[in-house]
């Protein structure tokens, strides 16, 4: 398309156009909106750092956003399956569990890493040795984006040290993108999940009063988190329930989910029912 046609489709005149393409251009959303109409683009595409983009990566990503999310997470499992650089085997002797705090992630992981003779690893824990602080002091002196640098370089340790091992998350650790990817990729995952009154049982039972201190919505705040994340721990190879279980039943539960789990990249998640 010529730099005419162009102004002509978008209203835009060439003379902007031109400090534009030279960088000296001070053009709003809005005229950007419409060159990526008149382009036939998506506006992303003109805003896209590095070399531009292939026409098979724009064409890819259109179809990708047509998808339900339901199958766009098949479509991501078999993507990671077919291109991931990941050996099934070995990924399935990684396992990860993931969930929020009150799911049974240390106290369950524990016990698997026994049974099936693994080493068994915090990444909370790993994350206060490498800075020699406690969690809450992480946050304090080095802030989010601090704890979040710290969590995916001992993760990265974990998997340069450990072919095989359990490892328990931290809940939140879903809500990084670049690391929550990695660990999918890398690790056969489960999500652990309970009802939100018992995720709260089971943290003050560890004698943590915090959530409920001076919070009288400690509960609708438990469930929106819940509800938030739901998508993201729903990305696990393996669900969960331990609601209403023992620990030794939830443990029987799982091995026999992971029996039953064929060693490859799941395309769509386990669930074991109660």
């Amino acid at each position: 398309m010529t730099r005419r046609d162009l102004a002509r489709d978008s209203g835009v005149s060439e003379r902007y156009l031109a400090q534009i393409e030279s960088g000296k251009g001070n053009i709003s959303v809005l005229v950007l909106e419409r060159l990526a109409k008149s382009l036939s683009v998506p506006i992303d595409v003109l805003l896209a750092q590095g070399p531009e983009p292939s026409e098979e990566l724009i064409h890819t990503v259109r179809f990708l956003q047509r998808l339900s999310l339901e199958d766009l997470k098949v479509a991501g499992q078999m993507l990671l399956h077919q291109f991931g650089g990941v050996d099934p085997a070995a990924r399935h002797g990684r396992i990860a569990l993931v969930g929020l705090r009150g799911a049974g992630k240390s106290t369950l992981g524990a016990a698997l890493a026994k049974s099936l003779e693994l080493p068994f690893l915090e990444l909370d824990r790993l994350v206060e040795q490498e800075s020699g602080l406690t969690l809450s002091l992480v946050f304090e002196f080095h802030g989010q984006s601090g704890f979040r640098q710290l969590e995916r370089r001992c993760l990265e340790d974990v998997f340069h040290r450990y072919p095989c091992f359990v490892l328990a998350t931290g809940g939140s650790l879903v809500s990084e993108p670049g690391t929550f990817e990695r660990l999918l990729s890398t690790c056969f995952t489960v999500w652990l999940k309970a009802s939100p009154e018992e995720h709260m049982q089971r943290v003050m039972a560890q004698g943590d009063m915090r959530p409920m201190s001076n919070n009288p919505h400690a509960m609708s705040d438990l469930k929106r988190i819940l509800a938030e994340r739901e998508a993201l721990y729903s990305k696990a190879d393996l669900r969960l329930d331990t609601s209403g279980h023992t620990v030794e039943e939830s443990l029987e539960m799982l091995l026999q989910a992971l029996r039953n789990t064929p060693v490859r990249e799941s395309w769509t998640p386990t669930i074991v029912s109660n």
